[in-house]
């Protein structure tokens, strides 16, 4: 990038000097965005899992945002030109994202689709596998390798930032795991909206129950949530949940019915907005235990 000597501004007058910085400024901005690689991810949470190992070298645009529920999600035309901006789509995979290849053909796409969930021991057909920290390390490494072929010059780059992301990973697992060690396995048990949250539960030794499967697209039948009902009574589970991308009316008539304390939003399938606990991934994540640990002690 050109070098600037702006000890020549000091002689210009105030006004001229004010709008000129601000167009420098401008321009500098707009080059800058230029000289980024542009990618686009299929959800919040591995947009920003994407923007860690990219780092100051990417530019990421997210086709299902902040607070979204990706299941249910309906492409616009708009989500067609993102595809097509961008030189790599990365994807969840697992059946995450039912509506991507569609999406992808109809828009023209010819590019590279990273599946970053490459490699995770899948479990029952469960795609949030995400919700493992030591699974993201995985993406992290799927991510890099591929930005490393697409931009050879920044290889070095995102294998260093795949490595610190990694590094931050593990000790949110290990902190993670401490915290949760301090339930009595008898009390380590969750009601939460839908069944996102099994990889989380295997890792860290809870049992989640939930009135809807691991897609939201459709609703429970009554039958079914009479018997987690009886199940939330019986066990006396006081741990209830809503996820921020799903719908509270049914939790919170499942918290009432069964007689459980409704507890602060989880994270599953999205981040949330700037203002909110969730806004990374890492941040997603902690405030998750953070909300489960306070519920379990209820039980």
């Amino acid at each position: 990038m050109t070098h600037f000597d702006f000890r020549f501004f000091k002689s210009l007058p105030h006004r001229i000097l004010w709008a000129t910085t601000v167009a420098l400024s401008f321009w500098i901005n707009t080059a800058q965005a230029a000289d980024k690689i542009p990618l686009t991810a299929s959800f919040s949470i591995l947009g920003d899992i994407v923007r860690e190992i990219g780092g100051d070298r990417v530019l990421v645009s997210t086709l299902v945002g902040p607070d979204e529920d990706a299941h249910v999600f309906e492409p616009k035309p708009a989500d067609a030109k993102t595809i097509l901006a961008g030189k790599l789509l990365v994807i969840n995979g697992l059946n995450f994202e039912p509506w991507v290849a569609k999406l992808a053909k109809s828009a023209g796409y010819k590019g590279e689709i990273l599946v970053a969930s490459k490699g995770v021991k899948v479990r029952n057909s469960d795609p949030h596998a995400w919700q493992n920290p030591l699974n993201v390390v995985l993406y992290a490494q799927n991510i890099a390798a591929q930005l490393s072929k697409l931009d050879p010059a920044g290889a070095s780059s995102y294998e260093a930032n795949a490595a610190a992301y990694a590094a931050k990973l593990k000790a949110l697992d290990a902190w993670a795991k401490d915290q949760i060690g301090s339930i009595p396995k008898s009390k380590r048990k969750v009601i939460t909206s839908h069944d996102a949250f099994a990889y989380f539960g295997a890792n860290y030794g809870l049992v989640f129950l939930a009135p809807q499967g691991v897609n939201t697209d459709s609703e429970p039948s009554a039958k079914q949530v009479a018997q987690l009902i009886q199940q939330i009574k019986r066990e006396k589970i006081r741990a209830v949940f809503v996820e921020n991308m799903s719908n509270p009316k049914l939790v919170a008539q499942l918290s009432k019915d069964a007689g459980a304390t409704l507890g602060a939003s989880l994270y599953s399938d999205a981040l949330s907005h700037a203002d909110k606990p969730g806004a990374t991934y890492l941040q997603m994540m902690r405030h998750n235990v953070e909300q489960l640990v306070a519920g379990m002690r209820l039980n």
